[in-house]
């Protein structure tokens, strides 16, 4: 069975404001410390299938593919490096952002489901830390998908695709 980390927060974003951010999986960089930059990998850029290269400092990069992907809600992503091998410390990795409309505003909620190399004393060792990584990025998501300003000091450029008019 594998450990969840999760974080919850609500966006002051209309749900289809807050989908046309969540879709650009380019955005990432903007509100994920320590990543540096993105790029896809040949095919499509959304949808089930879609997959990107995320760079993060010191050249290191993790392979993201989207695995589930449901149309104006949310998707996931299967964490790995090259050919199907989670990246050390996991033996299985996978990210989710879900969205659910709260009035005019937006839930979303984002979960790391994960099984570490190790079993359960890595999981119980580890498993505030992800707790914690994953509210970093949620809270870090809200405050760039409202404001537009990267919310990432490791970010290669500064500037924003985000338009907040």
């Amino acid at each position: 069975m594998p450990a969840i980390a999760s974080h919850s927060v609500l966006l002051n974003l209309t749900p289809q404001a807050a989908w046309t951010r969540l879709r650009d999986l380019s955005l990432a960089p903007h509100y994920v410390a320590g990543l540096t930059g993105c790029q896809f990998h040949p095919g499509a850029t959304q949808g089930l299938g879609a997959s990107r290269r995320v760079l993060r400092k010191g050249g290191q990069y993790l392979d993201e593919t989207v695995v589930h992907w449901q149309e104006g809600t949310g998707f996931e992503l299967l964490l790995h490096k090259g050919s199907n091998h989670s990246p050390f410390p996991f033996r299985e990795a996978s990210f989710s952002y879900a969205l659910q409309a709260e009035g005019n505003a937006t839930r979303i909620t984002l979960q790391m489901h994960y099984s570490l190399r190790g079993g359960r004393l890595m999981e119980s060792l580890l498993g505030k830390a992800f707790n914690k990584v994953v509210r970093q990025i949620a809270e870090n998501l809200k405050a760039y998908y409202e404001t537009g300003r990267t919310q990432n000091a490791d970010m290669a450029v500064g500037r924003s695709n985000i338009d907040v008019a």
